[in-house]
């Protein structure tokens, strides 16, 4: 299956399944002499990972990582990083039913059409299982870049359904297990996701996510700017159906004396372009927002065709997130990750004797 290599110098190539034996990435690009083993991986892969609360999937898998390649003595070598995430937790008999049927609102139908064929066990190559090793490859990015350019990556779950989460602080994220930046609503979220699992239905989502200490220059113009590439990434995580980069459809309703960040001495006045302008970087933070559609794997019967056209209906079972944008924030984290990353080195790569006579400024006026 083609399509399943992200980035240009910094390459991340995907593989498996979701009731596969396995899952994994092999990433190519990464500098050599960096130390890297599997402890500076593990964590992230544990934010991300399934069964950490009764609000997600209880699939049970421990996501152990395994580096295969491209590290000796504790040093990555510059070759190509082979990771491996064992699948330990499938339960193939919940997807018996779906053979000879399609499920609303997923991959089933389209992937029919496409490869003939397609894999239904957990939905397959389409399973957001399949974020984790994207997760895995971030985790190197970030190490490298926090080393060699400070950036840091933060993102939070800023709505959930009908509910929107007032932002308390950054601090409270680690502590609840909706990844929100609130402390005092976190029962009303427990409430409104058992009442949906109740109801055998799902809701969608909205993630924000925060690029911070971002080198200035980075992107191109026109087909590689990096805000359309960070915009192909996040639309490659599974659910997404809308990405805003700084202020997104507000815009609208702004005029050019309000959106255009002026700039002073002091830094810049504001940032409704996310910290992209022309699709270069600004310095300034990168802002994303994503828009995640509800779970379509759901208990409550929906009306479908059979593989010979007929009318039938499906429910489907296993274990599934009633809302998948819960377990969003560190995949957001990641590909946003994944794409500065291979900017940075796309920009070492070109313009690294380049040296600009006007000063930097700050990345936001005091």
């Amino acid at each position: 299956m083609s399509g399943s290599t992200l980035g240009t110098l910094f390459r991340v190539t995907n593989f498996g399944e979701s009731h596969g034996p396995a899952i994994g990435c092999v990433v190519d690009g990464c500098p050599p002499g960096m130390a890297l083993s599997e402890a500076d991986i593990q964590p992230e892969l544990d934010r991300r990972r399934p069964g950490t609360s009764r609000h997600v999937t209880q699939r049970q898998e421990a996501d152990q990582v395994e580096i295969l390649s491209g590290v000796f003595e504790g040093r990555t070598t510059g070759t190509p990083i082979a990771l491996l995430i064992r699948n330990t937790d499938q339960r193939s008999k919940d997807y018996a039913n779906l053979l000879d049927t399609f499920r609303p609102g997923h991959a089933d139908y389209t992937y029919h059409h496409k490869y003939g064929l397609r894999d239904p066990r957990g939905g397959g190559r389409a399973s957001a299982r399949l974020t984790a090793p994207s997760v895995g490859a971030a985790a190197i990015a970030r190490k490298w870049l926090r080393e060699h350019c400070g950036t840091t990556f933060a993102a939070h779950l800023t709505q959930i359904g009908t509910i929107a989460i007032p932002f308390e602080g950054m601090e409270h994220v680690p502590n609840n297990p909706f990844f929100a930046a609130n402390a005092s609503d976190i029962a009303r979220l427990e409430a409104y996701m058992d009442q949906l699992r109740k109801d055998g239905d799902s809701c969608g989502a909205r993630i924000d996510v925060v690029a911070g200490n971002v080198p200035v220059g980075l992107g191109a113009p026109l087909y590689d700017k990096l805000d359309a590439d960070i915009a192909h990434a996040m639309m490659g995580i599974n659910a997404v159906k809308g990405v805003e980069i700084g202020a997104g459809f507000a815009v609208v309703e702004q005029r050019g004396t309000s959106h255009g960040d002026e700039l002073t001495p002091a830094g810049f006045l504001g940032n409704n372009a996310g910290g992209v302008l022309g699709g270069i970087s600004t310095g300034q933070d990168l802002t994303v927002s994503l828009a995640i559609k509800p779970t379509s794997s759901i208990r409550t019967a929906r009306r479908s065709i059979d593989l010979q056209g007929q009318a039938t209906t499906v429910e489907t079972l296993g274990r599934h997130d009633p809302c998948v944008g819960i377990r969003a924030a560190p995949i957001a984290e990641a590909m946003l990750a994944l794409v500065v990353m291979d900017h940075v080195l796309r920009h070492r790569a070109q313009c690294g004797d380049v040296h600009s006579a006007v000063p930097p400024i700050p990345a936001q006026a005091p």
